[in-house]
């Protein structure tokens, strides 16, 4: 789940003009692009509502999330095998397909488990389709390849905010009413995308699983997957556990807090991330931020009995996660000699598995050691996220002080791809 951005790597405008004036199939992909995105947080106001209809322990529901980011990981390693050979208009409707039938599915559900099995195939969807869109709005949009950027990050953001919001107004109908609500939207961006997006044929080098694989020999890309792993333990612990921490908040409020949280998510990954970058270098800026999260984490383990400190924890550490996704993405851009896609699915899928393991846990803590043990657990593999990089950082700048800027636009795209979730 993630804010990514080139701000350090693209540059020069090709032409002037508005963004906002692009063809019909920029929007109807930017359009797909903020639905696959709400997926992250729109079951967050509806994980109680389902524990309590399901009959489903606290841990059971958190493999809402962990079945969909664990198989999105895993396909982050074929995304691009299969983009290359069937072209990226096919893999984007086979995504937008995968995604409308199982958020269907999911709504028609009678047990968790089956809620659980039908939102991991939605996580296939998801990595299909939003590998592939960054370089089908690139390719398509007129203007700068910096414009068509803000686009894309403009629809993450719109998505990752939304979609705790449109969880919590059609939850509170139905748990069933967000999934069939993506569903539907899906629909629409998928006939949008079918008819006006022209035909994509595959282009250059097909790659193979095993390229991934042999880009994380790479000190530096290690070191970065490492800190990933750890930060996403706690990234995904708070979205699983924050609404267990409010007993007494409804379906609508938690919908809020996790909008407040996307909001600021969104402007800090934009905004915030290449202004710290600017001023203290990424490394030291990354420090810092996953530095603040933990501290944040760790205030709500303190205070996690009291719903004021939960709430404003849970909005403020939006800030600090929207610099962390774009700076870690960006060293993991420029610190690996390797292509930037190969790199882009090697980190995706380290941080995509390796954080599915962290809302299963969070909740099982919660069940037998009580409210405060999520956020403990999520303060202390934050905390190792920040040792690793206190250990590594120096391996990491002479990685990114050695690494030219990408100067094609193929190179510029996959710099967004991996956090694109």
């Amino acid at each position: 789940m993630t804010a990514p951005s080139v701000h350090a790597t693209t540059e020069t405008p090709e032409t002037g003009g508005s963004f906002l004036k692009q063809p019909r199939a920029v929007w109807a992909v930017a359009f797909a692009c903020v639905i696959a995105f709400m997926g992250i947080g729109l079951v967050d106001p509806i994980l109680k509502e389902i524990a309590a209809k399901l009959e489903a322990t606290p841990s059971q529901v958190s493999l809402l999330f962990t079945s969909y980011m664990a198989v999105m990981g895993v396909a982050m390693l074929v995304t691009g095998v299969v983009s290359t050979r069937i072209g990226p208009k096919r893999t984007l409707l086979t995504g937008l397909v995968l995604i409308i039938v199982f958020a269907g599915l999911a709504g028609m559900s009678g047990s968790v488990g089956a809620v659980i099995g039908f939102r991991a195939g939605w996580g296939l969807g998801n990595a299909l389709f939003i590998a592939t869109a960054l370089s089908t709005i690139v390719s398509a949009a007129k203007g700068s390849l910096a414009q068509a950027i803000i686009l894309f990050e403009a629809a993450l953001g719109l998505g990752i905010a939304s979609g705790p919001l449109v969880g919590g107004l059609l939850g509170e109908r139905s748990w069933r009413g967000p999934f069939f609500g993506v569903s539907v939207l899906m629909t629409i961006a998928f006939v949008a995308t079918a008819v006006f997006l022209p035909a994509t044929p595959a282009t250059g080098r097909r790659t193979t699983l095993a390229d991934p694989f042999r880009a994380l020999r790479h000190p530096a890309l290690a070191i970065l997957a490492a800190v990933a792993i750890f930060y996403n333990l706690g990234f995904f612990s708070l979205l699983a556990a924050g609404p267990f921490a409010l007993p007494q908040s409804g379906i609508m409020e938690i919908g809020w807090i996790f909008f407040g949280w996307g909001l600021l998510l969104a402007v800090a990954s934009v905004w915030a991330a290449p202004i710290l970058q600017r001023r203290f270098g990424t490394v030291t800026a990354l420090t810092g931020a996953v530095t603040m999260f933990a501290a944040d984490l760790a205030v709500m383990a303190i205070g996690a009995e009291h719903s004021v400190v939960v709430k404003t924890c849970i909005v403020v550490a939006g800030a600090f996660l929207g610099v962390v996704n774009t700076l870690v993405t960006e060293a993991v851009m420029g610190a690996a000699p390797v292509e930037r896609p190969v790199a882009s699915a090697a980190y995706s899928f380290v941080r995509f598995t390796g954080g599915a393991v962290g809302p299963y846990v969070a909740l099982k803590l919660a069940e037998h050691q009580g409210v405060h043990a999520p956020f403990w657990f999520g303060a202390i593999a934050v905390g190792l996220g920040v040792v690793v990089l206190l250990a590594g950082g120096g391996t990491v700048r002479r990685a990114l002080h050695g690494a030219p800027a990408p100067h094609s636009t193929d190179e510029a795209e996959a710099a967004l791809v991996g956090d694109a979730t």
